[in-house]
């Protein structure tokens, strides 16, 4: 009967060790995770960017004023020569879904000097460009 009780209880520990093990890595990993999920989002973030901002400056180039909006790149357009180039992206790209806080759409802002700015902010960063 102790022998019986014995092995019972060497079992039992055994799983509490297992659980418990099983319970160091989760508590390892699951804050990684979120990490690398917040790093995707941010990369994202920053190549819609770079992609926006190259558009922007093929838009200048072209017409010699900068777009209106980011919506102007998506059609073709015509400038001062009746020369015709275009669309400059097929579409504007959405922001990443998620975050804390949450990503919201990019802002684009130009100048008269003939300056502009794009910029995406979540999760707790703000990127600007150019």
């Amino acid at each position: 009967m102790i022998e019986i009780w014995w092995k019972w209880k060497t079992r039992v520990v055994d799983l509490m060790v297992v659980v418990s093990m099983i319970g160091m890595v989760a508590a390892i990993a699951i804050p990684l995770y979120v990490n690398a999920e917040a790093r995707d989002r941010i990369e994202k973030a920053q190549s819609d960017l770079d992609i926006l901002a190259a558009a922007v400056k093929a838009y200048a180039a072209h017409m010699g004023t900068l777009p209106a909006a980011l919506t102007a790149l998506t059609a073709p357009a015509t400038n001062r020569l009746n020369w015709s180039a275009g669309p400059f992206m097929p579409w504007v790209p959405r922001p990443p879904s998620g975050g804390t806080p949450p990503w919201g759409a990019y802002t684009y802002t130009s100048s008269t000097a003939g300056t502009f700015s794009v910029t995406a902010t979540g999760d707790g960063t703000t990127i600007t460009l150019p």
